[in-house]
C-alpha cells in the first residue's frame, strides 16, 4: 500500500491551504473537516463566496475517495462537481462532511454537507470520481 499524502494544512497547496480546511477525519467511508470562515473568503458583497464551498466539496470528496482505492494502487480523481449553495454565510466555522453514495471499481460517487455551527446547511454538492493508478515512480 503507497502512503497517502498528508491532508492537514501545513502540507497543502497554497490554493487549498487559503480555503483552509482542515481535515479532522479521514476513512473509506467519511471524512470530516472544518473551516474557519472569514473576511478573506468574502465576495465583494461581505459573504463567503461559492467556491469556497466548492473546493471544501471538492477536497473532502477526493480525500475519502482516495483513501477507498489506495489499497489498490490507485487514488480518484474529480470529474464533476456539482454544488448547490443554499445560504449566506458571513463568517464563523464551517463543518464539513462527505460520504460515499457508490464505490465502484472505476469510478465513485461522493456527497458533502456544509453546515454552520448551529447545523444548517449552507451547501451540498456530489462528486463524481475516476480511479486512476498511482505513477510508478510514486
Amino acid at each position: 500500500m503507497t502512503p497517502l499524502p498528508d491532508p492537514s494544512l501545513a502540507a497543502a497547496s497554497p490554493f487549498v491551504r487559503h480555503a483552509g480546511l482542515e481535515v479532522l477525519t479521514a476513512t473509506a467511508e467519511e471524512v470530516t473537516g472544518r473551516i474557519d470562515a472569514g473576511t478573506d473568503h468574502h465576495t465583494p458583497w461581505g459573504v463567503v463566496h461559492g467556491g469556497l464551498y466548492s473546493t471544501a466539496v471538492e477536497s473532502a470528496c477526493s480525500i475519502g475517495a482516495s483513501v477507498a482505492v489506495n489499497d489498490q494502487g490507485m487514488f480518484a480523481v474529480g470529474l464533476s462537481n456539482h454544488t448547490d449553495f443554499v445560504r449566506a454565510h458571513r463568517a464563523g466555522p464551517l463543518d464539513v462532511r462527505a460520504w460515499p453514495v457508490h464505490q465502484g471499481r472505476t469510478g465513485q460517487l461522493w456527497q458533502c454537507d456544509v453546515t454552520r455551527a448551529d447545523g444548517k446547511l449552507v451547501a451540498q454538492g456530489r462528486v463524481r470520481l475516476q480511479n486512476v493508478p498511482l505513477a510508478a515512480d510514486g
